[in-house]
């Protein structure tokens, strides 16, 4: 006998009691005085063209025990929005994941993204029940149900609105779920019989996943090298419990999973016109300008305003020129900037100096059309130990290649010398050259100020190609038939 059968058992004496204190009759009823949800909320968060997330509100797991002794249930689910994730998943299970299904009320009631409701489902029952508890989404567990349940389920969900999250573990749960007409294939990476996790299981799966039925991989996701190799297979999302629930800081641990995705910063933000065109086509960083030369540049104070307009999850950094440290530190102390880019004439001594003084995070930049640009990568791959064949500027966390700072002109990309690093991409890249940038050997990421602007101001629509353009680009393995 499996975890799972276990679980099912359980989950049968649990819904005849329910049934006993709440008949079927009374249960639809309150379902139906729930309101419906709009147009499937829940596909609609997943079918976009970047990486979703699914954030997990679990205290506890048979394979892991309990992961929260302390569970500020609704906390957390308000830290995973702010985080920016596409829904939230909520534990309704008691006895295996003490999970409760006031839990999910409350979560859907609260907050603004679709909640899924993570149970074990072998009653229509629990999906009425779970319409009645405001969920957006319902899980459907292939292993658990025959063919005419599973048909039946699915239609009985469609029918109140819900979309069915249906996991599967191998081909023949696949092939099954999608006879049955599923939309939402889940693929369960843990194998329910050692509990061992393999990523493998979703690359197998991915290509009997048609175009147009979206693609979730769950379970031991806590790398970001795990979400681009699962990205690299064809996900739609990402279901992520544990990792999150054990991070103190889940908007940052959801950004740290999406490290190894290409990033786009969106550089130059002035005005709360701009940080509003950013906050609804978000993308990964945007950045604050105080190079005195700079026409963007704005004042500490400005950017402490716009900074508490700017969506949690998007990193705002800033950029200096040959900037005192001690300027940069009041600004990461006071939550301005949450990483720093040098574009001057710092040394690798300079970028380790403002990690220390800061504890934040250095992009140091590389002006590609100076003439000092050889001196620089001269100097920085000797300081790397091994004279012009280490990393440049050893210290930074990232470097980004720029003509000149803040020309709005590109360079001779082809001639970018090797790095032996990412690298982001700067200067001149807009709607038009962006896949083209995109595609430069080694690059990480792009950096777009003046190709997110029109008549000097930063415009929705532009942002709103470049974010998209950018997470389009970055499926580079997708499931084709």
């Amino acid at each position: 006998m499996t975890i799972l059968d276990e679980i099912a058992a359980d989950t049968r004496q649990r819904v005849a009691a329910q049934k006993a204190a709440v008949p079927p009759a009374e249960m639809r009823r309150l379902a139906d005085a729930t309101p419906k949800p709009d147009g499937f909320p829940f596909e609609r968060a997943l079918a976009v063209d970047e990486l979703s997330f699914i954030a997990e509100v679990k205290k506890a797991s048979p394979s892991a025990g309990v992961i929260a002794a302390s569970f500020p249930y609704l906390d957390i689910a308000a830290e995973y929005e702010r985080a920016g994730a596409a829904a939230i998943s909520v534990l309704t299970e008691p006895h295996f994941f003490h999970g409760a299904d006031e839990y999910l009320a409350e979560i859907a009631v609260a907050r603004g993204i679709p909640a899924l409701r993570k149970d074990f489902v072998i009653d229509g029952y629990q999906i009425i029940q779970a319409r009645a508890l405001g969920a957006a989404a319902v899980l459907l567990i292939v292993a658990l149900l025959d063919d005419a349940a599973l048909r039946h389920f699915l239609t009985l969900a469609d029918e109140l609105g819900l979309s069915a999250l249906v996991e599967v573990h191998d081909e023949a749960e696949t092939r099954r779920a999608l006879a049955a007409g599923a939309r939402v294939i889940g693929v369960n990476n843990r194998d329910l019989h050692s509990f061992k996790v393999d990523p493998g299981t979703t690359e197998r799966l991915a290509p009997l996943v048609p175009q147009g039925v979206l693609l979730v991989a769950e379970s031991g996701v806590s790398e970001p090298a795990t979400v681009r190799r699962l990205r690299d297979a064809g996900v739609d999302a990402i279901l992520v419990g544990e990792a999150l629930m054990r991070s103190a800081d889940k908007t940052a641990a959801l950004r740290q999973l999406r490290a190894k995705l290409t990033q786009i910063k969106i550089c130059g933000l002035m005005t709360p016109d701009d940080v509003a065109a950013v906050n609804a086509s978000p993308p990964d960083l945007t950045g604050f300008v105080f190079a005195p030369e700079s026409s963007r540049r704005i004042t500490p104070e400005k950017a402490a305003e716009l900074r508490s307009l700017l969506r949690p999850f998007i990193a705002p950094v800033g950029v200096f020129v040959d900037a005192d440290p001690a300027m940069i530190a009041e600004l990461a102390a006071a939550g301005v900037i949450e990483m720093a880019q040098l574009h001057g004439r710092e040394t690798d001594a300079d970028v380790a100096a403002v990690k220390e003084l800061t504890g934040l995070p250095v992009i140091k930049g590389v002006r590609m059309s100076s003439s000092h640009n050889p001196v620089i990568l001269r100097a920085a791959s000797e300081a790397s130990g091994v004279a012009g064949s280490g990393p440049v500027f050893p210290s930074a966390d990232y470097v980004i290649l720029d003509s000149t700072a803040g020309s709005g002109r590109t360079f001779d990309w082809g001639a970018i010398p090797p790095l032996g690093r990412p690298f982001f991409l700067a200067g001149g890249i807009t709607t038009v050259n962006i896949n083209q940038a995109l595609a430069v050997p080694g690059v990480m990421g792009v950096d777009i100020s003046s190709g997110a602007q029109r008549d000097g101001h930063k415009d929705p629509d532009l942002i709103h190609e470049l974010v998209r353009a950018t997470r389009a680009f970055s499926v580079t393995t997708r499931r084709e038939h």
